[in-house]
């Protein structure tokens, strides 16, 4: 099955991939030879320590590399600016209860980060907006209960 996500998020994907492989992982192997000299491998904390980080690190290489394996790209400069919400688009939601704006990005499941304002394709906020337009009211439904936003503006240039 195929994973949406943006050039920006590929891009970051593969750079993280290219880190761990060229850096984390000779670092790493390099701390568990460094432990090794040091003896008796049962109480030796830093050995244990380094053989946890080099799992960390092949597990997430090992799910980078099916992310990327799998993933669609999608360039959003290049999308129908038909004036409706699609993946990728940035957003700015007025909520209606509280006058308070917010901008998100909808992107792909593997680079959401509510830090960043980039809210997963999948989520309730994203799936209440996708296909409408400027205007429009979109329902969301949370935890505390239904939040109200106007779409106020539409970027396709994200």
């Amino acid at each position: 099955m195929a994973v949406p996500i943006t050039l920006r998020g590929i891009e970051a994907l593969r750079a993280e991939l290219k880190h761990l492989k060229s850096v984390a992982r000779p670092e790493v192997v390099a701390a568990i030879a460094e432990a090794r000299a040091h003896g008796d491998l049962k109480e030796n904390a830093e050995y244990h320590a380094a053989k946890e980080q080099q799992s960390f690190i092949e597990g997430r290489v090992n799910q980078l590399e099916g992310v990327l394996s799998t993933a669609e790209v999608i360039d959003v400069a290049s999308l129908s600016q038909d004036g409706r919400v699609v993946f990728g688009v940035t957003v700015e939601l007025l909520n209606i209860d509280t006058d308070e704006t917010v901008h998100y990005q909808l992107v792909g499941d593997y680079e959401a980060d509510i830090k960043l304002n980039r809210v997963s394709i999948s989520s309730p906020i994203a799936r209440a907006l996708i296909g409408k337009e400027i205007d429009d009211i979109a329902i969301v439904k949370a935890p505390s209960g239904a939040i109200e936003y106007e779409i106020v503006s539409i970027q396709y240039d994200a």
